[in-house]
């Protein structure tokens, strides 16, 4: 039996946070709330009819230089440490380390044995199961 891979998350990461705000609160009707990731980096989880729907990442120089604006999704994984060793036994490498975002769960970025990159995520709980749009 093959298990369906849910689309779970996804995430703007943008150079101009404040714009995408107003953007995506006007063309969406999103409302953010804003947070700070454990390393210190800017974060805001949107959300539509009180439920999150995805996040922003302000992207900051020099850590980013060069990484143009993007939407990254996120896979789900039973376990993020699991997936880690699996990544790195594949040929894959972590692209940014696992972060816990309170109330939405452990991210991470791999890229995988061609250099392509993907976010993972190990939900936290089961409310975002569904992605409401």
């Amino acid at each position: 039996m093959t298990m369906l891979q849910r689309h779970w998350w996804h995430e703007l990461n943008t150079w101009e946070p404040e714009m995408a705000l107003a953007f995506y609160g006007r063309t969406l009707g999103w409302q953010f709330e804003p947070m700070r990731l454990p390393d210190g980096s800017a974060y805001w989880i949107a959300k539509k009819d009180t439920k999150p729907v995805g996040g922003v990442f302000e992207l900051t120089a020099p850590d980013h230089d060069g990484v143009p604006t993007h939407w990254m999704t996120y896979l789900t994984v039973p376990n993020m440490n699991d997936a880690e060793n699996s990544t790195f036994a594949a040929g894959g490498e972590m692209m940014r380390p696992i972060v816990n975002i309170p109330g939405v769960g452990k991210l991470a970025v791999v890229s995988d044995s061609s250099g392509a990159m993907i976010g993972l995520i190990e939900p936290e709980g089961t409310q975002f199961l569904t992605t409401p749009h």
